[in-house]
């Protein structure tokens, strides 16, 4: 008998069957009391969520509003851009990877950009980072988790960078926030922005920003494109509203999972996806396959996404074979993004994951790569991950 479907996509990520089954109640309208209820249910949980994602569980954030978009990160990342320096300015934005070159392309349209840029799964070297940043720049732009490449970028210091020069950070949390530490206030975070389909497991087509106070006098909506007015949004959300006509059923599925997540506590979700990614990276280690991403300096692996190279019998064109074999014993996994389709591959751990999944999708990696012709131990590969998983739980 065939296993149940896992998804082991870096986004979207599984949901719960409640999730599933808020969005099948009945249609209310997005100017009702009972729409803006939901609003601040998830209003309230984000707020846990940006400010509380710490290993130790502290609240490490200032005071700020947390918004709901009817649209996925890309447009948080545009909105924070566009209402920061719609009018022109300088921005500093740094690119490691697919999404940090996304955020680059996006400030192209509204300022003067400097990339601090290396080749996709490198460190950003930080004395790049101190070169760039000047009393001139307006924003400063970087991707925390690459989801592209499996990279965890040195928010904290590059946010003291910042800060030194009186720029605004902005920080697509988005595959982090909600699975990861996220330290706002210690990093000098300004805005922060993430999505619904990653570490907060709820079905893709809203995202979550927070907005701190010291950065809303900076924020000019005038000069940003209509719908992504951050001063009318910031106005609506005193009222749990959007300014628009809102996904009613996508918020209501968004205000269950980051209330799992309060129940959780971020805390113990910080260390649960600290303790597979260590499994993963074990476990692909074992089987005798080599992580992607060049860690150094400040920066870290990620600890919700792992990315691992293609042996070279499973190279480019030759690919599909192992993809299929993934497939055929009904996971789901992702491959490279642009230039780095057929060079790697990449599973997530963002979400609810149990550790026999984690275990599944180690031993699916594996008996794949087999029968594609790649010589690998997939049963050393299992043992170390469940090793990792064991230990972990004993601390």
């Amino acid at each position: 008998m065939a296993e149940d479907f896992l998804l082991l996509n870096p986004g979207p990520v599984p949901v719960t069957d409640e999730v599933l089954d808020s969005m099948s109640e009945p249609m209310v309208s997005h100017r009702s009391a009972d729409f803006e209820a939901v609003y601040e249910r998830a209003q309230d949980a984000l707020d846990y969520i940006f400010t509380n994602s710490t290993r130790s569980g502290a609240s490490t954030a200032e005071e700020g509003t947390s918004l709901v978009f009817n649209g996925t990160a890309t447009m948080g990342m545009e909105a924070a851009v566009a209402n920061l320096v719609g009018n022109g300015g300088n921005v500093v934005s740094l690119v490691n990877g697919k999404f940090g070159r996304r955020f680059a392309r996006i400030a192209d349209r509204y300022a003067d950009v400097t990339r601090v840029e290396v080749e996709w799964g490198e460190s950003i070297p930080l004395d790049a980072v101190e070169a760039a940043i000047t009393d001139d720049t307006d924003v400063v732009t970087m991707v925390h988790n690459e989801t592209s490449t499996g990279l965890l970028n040195p928010a904290e210091a590059v946010g003291e960078v910042a800060a030194a020069h009186d720029a605004t950070f902005v920080v697509d949390g988005v595959t982090s926030i909600g699975g990861d530490e996220f330290k706002i206030d210690d990093w000098n975070v300004d805005i922060a922005i993430t999505d619904s389909q990653k570490a907060l497991a709820a079905p893709p087509g809203v995202s979550a920003m927070y907005v701190t106070e010291r950065v809303k006098d900076r924020i000019d909506g005038e000069t940003a494109p209509f719908y992504e007015d951050l001063d009318w949004h910031l106005r609506k959300a005193e009222q749990h509203q959007t300014p628009f006509t809102s996904a009613v059923p996508l918020f209501r599925a968004l205000a269950v999972a980051v209330e799992d997540i309060v129940e959780e506590t971020m805390s113990a979700r910080i260390e649960r996806h600290r303790r597979q990614s260590a499994a993963f990276r074990a476990g692909f280690e074992a089987m005798g396959l080599e992580l992607f991403a060049n860690a150094d300096g400040e920066t870290e692996l990620s600890n919700t996404l792992t990315a691992v190279s293609l042996p070279e019998a499973v190279y480019g064109d030759d690919s599909d074979a192992f993809f299929d074999g993934v497939t055929a014993r009904n996971v789901s996994i992702s491959g490279g993004q642009a230039h780095l389709g057929g060079q790697i591959f990449r599973v997530s751990n963002m979400g609810g994951l149990a550790p026999e999944h984690i275990v599944r999708g180690i031993r699916t990696v594996g008996e794949a790569m087999a029968d594609a012709g790649v010589d690998v131990d997939v049963e050393a590969g299992i043992e170390a991950a469940e090793a990792e998983l064991a230990e972990e739980q004993t601390r």
